[in-house]
C-alpha cells in the first residue's frame, strides 16, 4: 500500500485544531499578526482591519482609510496599537465599551505624513517603534512623537529577539537599535542580500536566522554557519517563532508548519494533507493557554498544542473507526473497521500502511509470546513477516488469552462460543470449538484457578471451567440471585491482579467462599453508584485508565498505593470516543490510545499536570430591545475593567438583552453560563449553553446583571457584572408624587370647607323638620300599632282557613278517589270470580294488582303531609320525633285522627277494612302507652 502519512518524533497523531474561514470571522483572507488582551480576547491584524475574537463571535474594526493592518500590539494600559497601510495609531474603548481608533500620524512632522506601509510595531523599554521600509518612528508611553530612524537603503524586515530590536537593512545587513541609533551586528552584513523572516535567540550571543529563500543560519561571535534541518528550500520560510516549551514553529509559504527542536529534529509537520486547510503561514501567536494561532493567506488555524492529546485519524493516514491497538517490537498496530494498519516507531519519519490480508472489521490486537494475533470479523489471524494469515475454521473472533498452565494453547472468545487454538512456532492452528457453551464471548478473563469468567452484555456472568480433555466447558451462570445488581452491562477486567466486575451500580468482586458477588470497597470512592465503566486498563506503573458513562479519566497510582483521580482534562475527548465497542489500548507506561469514532486519541500521562488558565466571563454586548434593538454597551473595558457610571434608562426602555462569552479558545459549544439579575432574581439560575439573556418590561429600580461561566473542565470563570437603573414613568416619578400630594391636599381642603357649610345649613333645616315629624309620628304610631295587630290577626285567620280548605279538599279527594277505586276493585274482583277463562282471569288479576298499587302510592300522602303540617303546627314532624317507633301507617292514622275523620273514611284513605282500622287504633294506643281510660283521638288533638 502507498504510504499515506508522515509524522515525526515520539508523539503520535496530530494536535487538535480549529480552522476559522474568512466567512466565519467576516474579514479579509490574510492575517498578518496576533495579540491577546489580559482578559483573553484575541486580536488579529487582518487585511480588512482589526479582528476581535471573544471565544464565540468575531468583530471587525476598520482603520479610517479602510486599509490593511499589518501588525498589532497591546500595552499595559490597554492601548491596542496598530500599523497598516498609510496609517498607524491605537484603538481604545470609549465609555460605552466601543473601540475607537486614534491616529498618531498627525503627531509626525509634516514631511513624513505621506506614509506607505507600516510593517511592524515594537515596544522596547518606554518607547513604541512604528516601522516602515524607509523610516522607524519613535513614540513615548504617552503616545507622543519623540524621534525617527531613517534607512540608508531599504529596511527589509524587523525582529525582536533577546530584548533587542533587530533590523535587516538591504546591503547593510543585520543591525540593532541602541539609543535610537542603528548599530551593526557581528557578521550581519553576510545576510545583507537575504530576506530574513525570523530571528530566534539561542543564547545571548547566538541567534538562529531564518531566511525566506536560503534556509536557516546560526549566527554568533565566531561567524555565520548553516543550520541544517529537513525543511525543503522551496517551502520558503515566512515566519519563525519560539514556543513556550522551547521548540520552534516554522511557517512556510507552501508547505505548512514545521515544529523543530534544538537538535535540529522535526517533531511535527502539518500541511494541507495533514490537518491544515491552507499551506501558507503568515504569522504565529501562542496564547496564554499555550495554544498556537496561525494566520494563513486564507483563514486562521488554532492548534491546541497544550493538550496531552493527539488525534490519529484520516489526516494522519488512518481511515475508519478505532477499535483496538497494540505496540510490539517498536511497531504500533491499529485496528479499525477498515483493517489493521502498522506504524514503525524506529524511523524518524514513521509511516502508516495497511497490513495485507486484514481488510475488514477488527476487534482485538494482542501478542502472545511475541506472536501478533488479530481478532477479526472474518476469524482469527496471526501476523508473520507483516502479513496476516487466517486461522481456518473459526469465524467472528473477539479476543485471545493464553490458557493458564498451557504455554502453547490459546483460548479465544467468538461470536458463538469458545475456541481452542494451538501455537507452533510462528504458526497458529485451530484445535477445536469447545462444547457446552455457545454464547457470544466478547469480554472475558481468567482467574488464578484457570476458570474463565465471561460477561454478557444483557444476560449476566458465566464462570466456565474446562474439563481435563480440554474439549468442553462446564458453565455456571450468575445473576441477580448471586449478588449482582442486574444482568445488564456487566464487564470483567483484570486490575491489580484480581478480577473486577463493572456494573450499572458500581464495581463488584467475586467471593469464592460464599460463591457470590460483593461490592468492591477499594474503588467505591472513585466510582459512585450509577457510574458504569465500559472500559478499563492498567499500565505497568499501576495507573488505571477508564471510560465511564459519565466521565473518562485515569486513576494515578500514588507512592502509598492510593489513587488520585484525574478526569476533567478528558472532557475534551469524551464526545470523540467510539460509542460502539469502547476500548482503551495500552501502548506503554503512562501512554494509551482511546478508540475513537475517527481513528484513535493518543494520550500520555505527564508528571506535570496541564493547568488551563482561568479566563474571565465577559459581557460583550448590552441591547435595549423593542421594535428595533439598539446597543448601549459593546463589552470593551478601559484600564483593566475600571468602574463606569451605570446608565439610567427611561421607563419605556425597560426591555434589555445581554450577550456574554468566555474567550476560551475552541470551546464555543461546551462553555456553560449562569446569570442573575440582582433586583429581580435572588440567585443564579441553571447552567445553560445559551450566550444571551433578555428581560422585558422591567419596573423602575436599580439592577445589576451578573454572569459567570464554566468551561469544559468544570472550572469557573470570573463573574462579570453590568449595573443599570430604570427611571420610573413620569406618573410615578418623585415630582409627580409631590404634585399629586399638593393637588389632593388642596382638593380635600376646599371640599371639606364646602361640605362643612352645606352640612351646617342642612342640619338646621333637618332639625326643625324632625321636631315636627316626631310629634306627628308619635300620634300616628299608636293608631298604626292597633291597625297592624288587627290586620295581622285577620291575615293569619285567612291563612288558616285557606289551609284548612286545601287540606279538607285534598282529604275529600283522597276519600273519593280511594272509594271509587275500591268500588272498581270490588267489581273487577266479582267479574274475575265469575269468569272461567284463565287468560281473562290473569289479566284481571293484573288490573287488581295495579289498583292496589295505586291506592298504596305515597305521592298523594306526601302532598297531604305538606299541607297538614302547615295547618297543624308541624304535627307529623313533632309526632315522629316524640314517638320514633311508629310505623308510616301509624303516622298516617294519627294524622287522620287529628282531622277527626271517621273510621270508615280512614279505611278508604288507608285502603284497609274498617275492622283493620280498629285493630290499628288498638296497636297505636299500645305504642303511645295510653291507659284504657285515655281517649286516643283526644290525646292526638291535644299533642
Amino acid at each position: 500500500m502507498t504510504l499515506v502519512s508522515k509524522t515525526y518524533g515520539q508523539q503520535l497523531g496530530l494536535p487538535f485544531s480549529k480552522y476559522y474561514s474568512s466567512h466565519e470571522y467576516k474579514g479579509g483572507i490574510q492575517n498578518f499578526a496576533f495579540t491577546q488582551s489580559e482578559s483573553g480576547l484575541i486580536y488579529v491584524a487582518n487585511n480588512f482591519g482589526l479582528l476581535e475574537y471573544d471565544g464565540t463571535t468575531w468583530r471587525r474594526y476598520s482603520l479610517p482609510n479602510s486599509t490593511k493592518i499589518r501588525d498589532i500590539f497591546i500595552n499595559d494600559n490597554g492601548f491596542i496599537y496598530t500599523a497598516g497601510q498609510g496609517e498607524f495609531g491605537y484603538f481604545y474603548p470609549n465609555e460605552n465599551g466601543s473601540l475607537l481608533f486614534h491616529s498618531l500620524v498627525n503627531e509626525l512632522p509634516e514631511v513624513f505624513k505621506n506614509l506607505g506601509e507600516v510593517w511592524k510595531i515594537f515596544k522596547h523599554h518606554d518607547k513604541v517603534y512604528f516601522c516602515t521600509s524607509e523610516h522607524i518612528f519613535i513614540y513615548d508611553e504617552q503616545a507622543k512623537y519623540s524621534g525617527i530612524i531613517s534607512s540608508k537603503s531599504t529596511f527589509e524586515s524587523f525582529h525582536l529577539a533577546n530584548n533587542l530590536i533587530i533590523i535587516n537593512e538591504w546591503e547593510s545587513g543585520l543591525q540593532t537599535i541602541v539609543n535610537e541609533v542603528l548599530i551593526p551586528m557581528a557578521y550581519g552584513t553576510d545576510l545583507g542580500d537575504k530576506l530574513v523572516t525570523g530571528i530566534i535567540p539561542q543564547t545571548n550571543e547566538h541567534f538562529l536566522i531564518f531566511t525566506r529563500d536560503d534556509g536557516i543560519f546560526l549566527q554568533g561571535p565566531g561567524g555565520i554557519e548553516s543550520w541544517k534541518v529537513d525543511i525543503p528550500l522551496n517551502a520558503k520560510i515566512n515566519k519563525a517563532f519560539r514556543l513556550k516549551d522551547g521548540t520552534i514553529a516554522v511557517g512556510t509559504q507552501n508547505d505548512g508548519i514545521y515544529v523543530i527542536n534544538e537538535p535540529n529534529k522535526i517533531t511535527l509537520h502539518l500541511d494541507k494533507q495533514k490537518g491544515l486547510q491552507n499551506n501558507t503561514i503568515l504569522s504565529f501567536f501562542e496564547d496564554i493557554a499555550g495554544n498556537l494561532w496561525m494566520g494563513h493567506n486564507n483563514g486562521i488555524t488554532l492548534l491546541e498544542l497544550n493538550l496531552p492529546f493527539r488525534h490519529i485519524d484520516q489526516s494522519s493516514g488512518l481511515p475508519g473507526t478505532g477499535y483496538d491497538a497494540h505496540l510490539i517490537k517498536n511497531k504500533i498496530y491499529y485496528g479499525t473497521n477498515y483493517g489493521v494498519f502498522v506504524q514503525s516507531q524506529e524511523e524518524e519519519k514513521a509511516s502508516l500502511a495497511l497490513v495485507p490480508g486484514t481488510t475488514g472489521q477488527v476487534y482485538w490486537i494482542s501478542d502472545i509470546q511475541n506472536q501478533l494475533l488479530i481478532g477479526h470479523n472474518d476469524g482469527a489471524f496471526h501476523v508473520h513477516d507483516e502479513k496476516a494469515n487466517l486461522v481456518e475454521g473459526a469465524n467472528g473472533i473477539w479476543n485471545f488469552h493464553q490458557l493458564k498452565g498451557h504455554s502453547n494453547l490459546i483460548i479465544s472468545g467468538g461470536y458463538n462460543g469458545l475456541y481452542l487454538l494451538e501455537k507452533h512456532g510462528d504458526h497458529l492452528k485451530l484445535l477445536r470449538k469447545l462444547k457446552g457453551f455457545n454464547e457470544s464471548s466478547r469480554i472475558m478473563e481468567q482467574d488464578d484457578d484457570g476458570n474463565i469468567w465471561m460477561t454478557h452484555g444483557y444476560k449476566g456472568v458465566y464462570k466456565l471451567k474446562l474439563n481435563k480433555n480440554l474439549d468442553s466447558v462446564e458453565a455456571t451462570f450468575y445473576s441477580i440471585e448471586n449478588g449482582l445488581p442486574s444482568n445488564l452491562w456487566i464487564s470483567v477486567w483484570k486490575i491489580n491482579n484480581r478480577l473486577l466486575f463493572t456494573t450499572e451500580q458500581g464495581i463488584y468482586t467475586y467471593n469464592a467462599l460464599k460463591d457470590t458477588f460483593e461490592r468492591d470497597t477499594q474503588f467505591i470512592a472513585h466510582f459512585p453508584d450509577g457510574e458504569l465503566i465500559t472500559s478499563m486498563v492498567e499500565d505497568p506503573l499501576g495507573n488505571i485508565f477508564y471510560i465511564g458513562n459519565n466521565e473518562v479519566g485515569v486513576l494515578e497510582k500514588q507512592v502509598n498505593g492510593s489513587y488520585e483521580k484525574n478526569h476533567q482534562i478528558f472532557n475534551k475527548i469524551k464526545h470523540l470516543l467510539n460509542d460502539d465497542l469502547q476500548n482503551i489500548a495500552l501502548i506503554k507506561s503512562n501512554e494509551v490510545l482511546f478508540a475513537a469514532k475517527e481513528g484513535f486519541i493518543w494520550y500520555r500521562l505527564e508528571q506535570k499536570k496541564q493547568v488551563a488558565p482561568s479566563y474571565p466571563t465577559m459581557i460583550r454586548s448590552v441591547y435595549l430591545t423593542g421594535l428595533a434593538d439598539s446597543i448601549i454597551y459593546q463589552g470593551n473595558y478601559k484600564n483593566h475593567r475600571e468602574e463606569f457610571n451605570p446608565p439610567k434608562l427611561d421607563y419605556h426602555l425597560g426591555s434589555i438583552r445581554f450577550e456574554f462569552s468566555n474567550p476560551i479558545p475552541n470551546q464555543e459549544s461546551s462553555t456553560q453560563f449562569q446569570f442573575m439579575l440582582e433586583g429581580l432574581e435572588e440567585d443564579f439560575g441553571e447552567w445553560t449553553k445559551k450566550r444571551d439573556k433578555a428581560y422585558t418590561h422591567l419596573r423602575e429600580g436599580n439592577y445589576v446583571f451578573h454572569v459567570r461561566s464554566k468551561n469544559l473542565y468544570g472550572e469557573l470563570g470570573i463573574v462579570d457584572s453590568y449595573a443599570f437603573s430604570i427611571a420610573p414613568p413620569w406618573y410615578r416619578s418623585a415630582l409627580a408624587y409631590i404634585i399629586y400630594a399638593i393637588l389632593i391636599s388642596s382638593a380635600l381642603f376646599y371640599l371639606y370647607k364646602f361640605l362643612d357649610q352645606k352640612h351646617r345649613q342642612r342640619a338646621a333645616i333637618i332639625t326643625e323638620e324632625q321636631q315636627k315629624t316626631l310629634i306627628q309620628k308619635e300620634i300616628a304610631l299608636k293608631d298604626s300599632h292597633e291597625e297592624i295587630e288587627r290586620l295581622r290577626n285577620e291575615k293569619l285567620q285567612a291563612q288558616i282557613q285557606a289551609k284548612n280548605k286545601e287540606l279538607a279538599s285534598a282529604t275529600m279527594h283522597l276519600i273519593n278517589k280511594n272509594g271509587f277505586i275500591d268500588h272498581v276493585k270490588s267489581g273487577v274482583t266479582a267479574v274475575m270470580k265469575k269468569t272461567k277463562n284463565q287468560e281473562v282471569r290473569h289479566e284481571l288479576e293484573k288490573v287488581v294488582h295495579s289498583i292496589e298499587k295505586n291506592i298504596a302510592g305515597d305521592a298523594d300522602w306526601e302532598q297531604f303531609e305538606i299541607h297538614f303540617d302547615q295547618v297543624h303546627g308541624d304535627f307529623i314532624h313533632r309526632f315522629k320525633k316524640e314517638f320514633s317507633s311508629l310505623s308510616p301507617q301509624e303516622i298516617k292514622l294519627s294524622a287522620y285522627l287529628r282531622m277527626n275523620l271517621s273510621s270508615k273514611e280512614i279505611a278508604y284513605l288507608m285502603n284497609i277494612s274498617t275492622r283493620g282500622i280498629e285493630i290499628a287504633r288498638y296497636r297505636l294506643r299500645k305504642k303511645l302507652q295510653l291507659d284504657r281510660t285515655d281517649n286516643l283521638q283526644e290525646f292526638i288533638l291535644k299533642f
